[in-house]
């Protein structure tokens, strides 16, 4: 492991920083946007720009990278950023913040695309998987980080978004300064998504839902925390717990996958993290609680996403899978953005602990419609499954292709290997 790292670790440490300051951003958004009073409508169409922008750059930026190639494509995005998070202290209104994450988002998404093509060729078949691995604990690392410096500074100034903007201009030069090959930037057209709902409707489903629940804890979890008065530290520990549950549960979450009926998985998780959000809004305001519900809640969000990639690449030859992940990539955008819009909508007419209720209702909706698909499919054989790997719900659709192809080609050389084992006189 030492050795793959030793060939990446200036990329890993960029996006490290990176995720610093754009994890302090989006924490900031709420907490500074509950000083200047705006309502939890207005905070909701905030964070949903993000998704928005977010979702633009996944399709742009391919196009982008072969016009003008890597290097400038994401030197531009990151002095657009970094522009844009200085820029949000300077106009403290609703109106002027949108366009301004748009924007972000569209810079975030197209620094993972140009990044993860870097990583993506500096990887051979035989590191990919523990590189994208690495990759995904850097970004998770990265954000939970990012809510410890928020306390060392005042909300209510400048100071955080200029530290957030620093942070993102820095991570930029061990990036740049460590990569001499440019990669070839492919970007498959998206499956129909109705042609991906012929093939997984589980997975179209669910990942839409969970769209709008992973948008709703990291967009929203800092309006809820604003909205019940907690400090910018407690607010700051609600949101790592939800990315520390994340990075704890990625990995016994994934060793059952590869075990089990991926459909039965996906019920308990989805079920586990409703119960959670019903036990978020049980206990109020009280701190430890509320931590507790975050960590669990968040702990299910993440592997769910993964745990939907895997089961729709269970059905998907090699040859379809790029094209299904950009329409998973789609699908799971679609829902971030329309997950914030509800929730504001809900917490401005019910109270800021409709923030809770509207997570356990999307998390029941997907734990019915596993069930559900129980009833309409036979279950795939565990040995015939391709392999699991933690993808975040913040990976671009190249990510996601990478993770998919890997996971075929290791289930395919695991299945040799067994095949082997049993019979060693097979050619």
């Amino acid at each position: 492991m030492f050795k793959v790292l030793s060939s990446v670790w200036a990329l890993l440490l960029g996006i490290v920083l990176i995720m610093l300051g754009n994890g302090m951003h989006s924490t900031l958004i709420g907490v500074r946007g509950g000083i200047e009073n705006f309502s939890s409508a207005e905070l909701a169409i905030v964070t949903s720009a993000y998704f928005a922008g977010f979702l633009s750059g996944a399709r742009l930026t391919p196009v982008m990278l072969r016009r003008v190639g890597h290097v400038r494509v994401f030197a531009a995005l990151g002095s657009f950023m970094s522009a844009a998070l200085i820029a949000f202290p300077l106009l403290t209104e609703p109106w002027a913040w949108t366009p301004l994450r748009i924007l972000v988002g569209f810079c975030m998404s197209g620094i993972y695309v140009t990044a993860e093509s870097w990583l993506n060729d500096a990887a051979t078949n035989e590191t990919r998987g523990k590189v994208l691995s690495a990759y995904m604990i850097a970004q998770t690392l990265g954000i939970i980080g990012a809510q410890g410096l928020l306390t060392l500074g005042d909300a209510a100034t400048s100071v955080l978004f200029i530290g957030a903007s620093i942070l993102v201009s820095v991570s930029f030069a061990p990036i740049l300064l460590s990569v001499s090959s440019v990669p070839v930037t492919e970007a498959a057209k998206a499956m129909p998504l109705r042609e991906l709902f012929v093939e997984a409707p589980l997975s179209t489903v669910g990942i839409f839902l969970l769209g709008s629940v992973y948008a709703t804890q990291s967009g929203m979890g800092a309006v809820f925390g604003t909205k019940i008065d907690l400090t910018t530290a407690q607010i700051a520990l609600f949101i790592g717990m939800l990315f520390a549950g994340a990075l704890l549960f990625q990995y016994p979450i994934g060793w059952l996958s590869d075990r089990m009926d991926r459909r039965k998985l996906i019920f308990g998780a989805a079920l586990m993290g409703g119960i959670s959000c019903a036990l978020g809004w049980m206990a109020g305001d009280q701190l430890w609680p509320l931590m507790a519900a975050a960590f669990f809640a968040g702990g299910m969000t993440t592997p769910l996403y993964a745990l939907f990639l895997a089961y729709t690449n269970d059905f998907l030859t090699l040859e379809e899978m790029p094209a299904a992940s950009g329409a998973l990539v789609l699908t799971f955008g679609i829902g971030a953005i329309s997950g914030p819009l509800v929730t504001g909508w809900a917490m401005q007419q019910f109270g800021p602990y409709a923030f809770w209720l509207v997570l356990v209702v999307t998390f029941g909706a997907i734990a019915l419609y596993a069930l559900y698909r129980m009833t309409k499919r036979e279950a795939m054989p565990a040995d015939e499954t391709e392999s699991y790997l933690g993808v975040l719900p913040t990976a671009s659709p190249m990510a996601v292709e990478t993770a998919g192809v890997w996971a075929a080609e290791q289930a395919e050389a695991e299945a040799e290997a067994e095949t082997e084992k049993e019979d060693p006189a097979r050619p």
